[in-house]
């Protein structure tokens, strides 16, 4: 969910082995083209008034949508900040649920934990109470802008203007990888990292072996959600929606660039409901996946 300086990148994959972030690079045949149309997408509902949504994550135990709202300049510590919660018919059921933060962007869920990433510091909030439990600064970061978390409640989030992934375990950050070019979009799943690094999308074993698993994205990626089989579905912010099956084929759904961003997007697999908040113009939009 974020790249706000979109630009087309031609990336030479070159990494340093170190004794933290250590990147081992494997290639793996690659199919990035868009031959038909299988998949369509048929916006639902519109949720309006919304300053600046950078992120929506569904939380199938709740039945909400939690949706990171910048409310400013993404790069301003301005305290305007916070998160909405909408029901999952786009009606809001809390526009200032939390408040007081500067930036935040991305979200991610583990047990009763929301955690969020917000310019240099992730906050974890208790979703019952909707209060703050700890605050993790990440030394030497700049944007901290995607987060996923794994089973045991590891937390990964990214940077995209310092390249790098940072792991925060039991309040303790590390670096996890490095060299990961305009690196956004996470996901944990099935004991591998998953990652948007601009155009390409890449698979992290626990062994930091790195597989490209899909490239050819037109912008630099944002959003990932996983739909299954291996599949993903992928938000460029620029204003491009993508499915990008296992084998790497890429079918562009959508193409809005000009007229409104797609950032880092949610996604309900139980409805094949996407949810995408549209940045600059302040809101989230929901679409059924056909």
């Amino acid at each position: 969910m974020k790249n706000l300086f979109v630009v087309c990148l031609t990336l030479s994959m070159g990494f340093t082995s170190c004794m933290q972030g250590e990147t081992k690079k494997k290639e793996t045949p690659v199919q990035a083209n868009e031959q038909g149309t299988k998949y369509q997408l048929e916006e639902v509902w519109e949720t309006k008034d919304l300053p600046t949504p950078e992120s929506v994550l569904y939380s199938a135990k709740d039945q909400v949508l939690y949706v990171s709202l910048i409310d400013g300049d993404a790069m301003e510590r301005d305290g305007k900040g916070g998160i909405a919660v909408l029901n999952i018919d786009g009606s809001i059921k809390n526009k200032e649920w939390f408040t007081g933060m500067d930036a935040p962007k991305g979200l991610g869920l583990h047990e009763n934990l929301l955690y969020v990433a917000d310019l240099t510091s992730v906050s974890a909030i208790d979703v019952s109470s909707g209060k703050e439990v700890s605050k993790v600064e990440v030394p030497g970061a700049v944007m901290l802008n995607d987060i996923t978390v794994d089973n045991q409640g590891r937390v990964f989030v990214s940077d995209t203007r310092t390249n790098k992934i940072h792991l925060i375990e039991n309040d303790n950050v590390s670096l996890y990888i490095d060299s990961a070019v305009a690196v956004n979009g996470l996901k944990f799943l099935d004991g591998s990292l998953y990652a948007l690094v601009g155009p390409e999308l890449w698979k992290i074993e626990a062994d930091k072996t790195v597989s490209i698993v899909a490239k050819g994205l037109e912008e630099g990626g944002d959003g990932l959600e996983p739909v299954g089989e291996g599949d993903f579905l992928v938000t460029c912010w620029a204003g491009l929606i993508y499915y990008v099956k296992a084998n790497g084929e890429i079918e562009k759904l959508q193409d809005t660039r000009g007229v409104m961003n797609t950032a880092d997007l949610g996604f309900n697999a139980e409805a094949n409901t996407l949810y995408i908040p549209t940045f600059n113009s302040n809101s989230v939009k929901a679409y059924k996946l056909k």
